[in-house]
């Protein structure tokens, strides 16, 4: 049936948090529809939602709610989610609409992941996460009806990719609220396009929180995020635990150059990143897939990251990747070590 966002977000009431817990209706529903290993995951979903988003307060959660307030319902509404800045079109939107769109977006800055492009509104981010997507979608296997899990997803752009590259369900888990904010902000105007909720959810948590051993998924995208664990290796079994059989595991993540068994670990910072533990080189990363039970695993994409692809604009108006490195020698981070290089790696449950 139709979804009904009007008024968008009037349900949302930002002196009550429990008025978050709404937004969940829909995942919580799908996990107890869709067979037991997801279920597992429903029985507790509740209580954790309750307990981060309730019982833990958050100094600017009723400032991002106030935000999502100021967005309008539209009429006439389109979007393409295979569009790069998965562009969503009103033909019906007057002037005062579009400059509440402005604000009510503008409201939830920083924005670090995407671009979007809501009515007149391009939110040019920090990283252009389509030229990621433009890198490895070619070596996936076919998206279509799949169920996929996102971890590390940020605001959500490439869960909107994975849908409209014909997966049947796509979840992303991110322990940011603003991320979870902008992507309900999204959400609403897709679901207003489409007439349907669209089957895409971001829940507010971090890897550790996802039930162990679910074997549910048929893809996982783990996307920056294996040199922020303290314990790469747990890391890598915990998304194997989320895999069914044969599933496929998508693992972009820092390297360095260098032989099997090197390994980088910084001394403080890393790129001004304090929460940097390991940085593997390639062949090192193949061998911690091996041991930890991926078949298959290969290297599908190497790249450098340019400051064209990460960088500070008028949506993310803090220090970026050219702050980061060595301003003498760019092939260098500013503590001295090899500037940011990514690597992709495929692999099989």
């Amino acid at each position: 049936m139709p979804v009904d966002v009007s008024p968008l977000f009037a349900d949302l009431d930002a002196a009550d948090a429990a008025t978050l817990l709404p937004l969940f209706d829909d995942v919580l529903k799908a996990m107890r529809e869709e067979g037991s290993r997801m279920g597992r995951w429903a029985d507790v979903l509740p209580d954790q939602l309750q307990d981060l988003l309730v019982t833990r307060e958050h100094g600017d959660q009723s400032r991002w709610v106030d935000a999502l307030r100021l967005l309008p319902s539209l009429t006439a509404l389109d979007c393409d989610l295979n569009a790069d800045d998965l562009a969503i079109a009103s033909a019906a939107c007057t002037a005062t609409q579009a400059q509440a769109i402005e604000a009510g977006l503008r409201g939830l800055m920083p924005w670090r992941k995407g671009p979007f492009r809501v009515v007149d509104s391009h939110i040019d981010t920090e990283w252009r996460s389509d030229w990621k997507w433009q890198r490895l979608a070619p070596h996936l296997s076919d998206l279509t009806g799949r169920t996929v899990l996102d971890v590390g997803c940020g605001s959500g752009y490439h869960l909107w990719r994975m849908l409209g590259a014909g997966a049947f369900r796509v979840l992303g888990v991110d322990p940011s609220r603003l991320f979870l904010m902008q992507f309900q902000a999204i959400k609403r105007y897709v679901a207003a396009a489409q007439g349907v909720a669209p089957r895409a959810d971001l829940l507010p948590f971090k890897m550790e929180d996802v039930p162990a051993n679910l074997k549910a998924f048929d893809t996982v995208f783990s996307m920056g995020v294996l040199y922020h664990r303290k314990s790469p290796i747990e890391h890598l079994e915990e998304l194997r635990g989320a895999l069914k059989p044969g599933g496929e595991l998508v693992l972009e993540t820092l390297v360095i150059d260098g032989v099997q068994g090197e390994v980088l670990m910084p001394e403080d910072r890393y790129a001004m990143m304090r929460n940097v533990w390991f940085i593997p080189t390639v062949e090192t990363l193949l061998l911690w897939c091996r041991r930890t039970g991926f078949r298959n695993a290969r290297v599908v994409d190497l790249n450098r990251t340019s400051l064209d692809e990460q960088r500070t604009t008028d949506w993310m108006r803090y220090n970026s990747l050219v702050d980061f490195l060595d301003p003498e020698d760019i092939s260098k981070t500013a503590e001295g070590y090899p500037a940011p290089l990514r690597a992709v790696i495929i692999a099989e449950a």
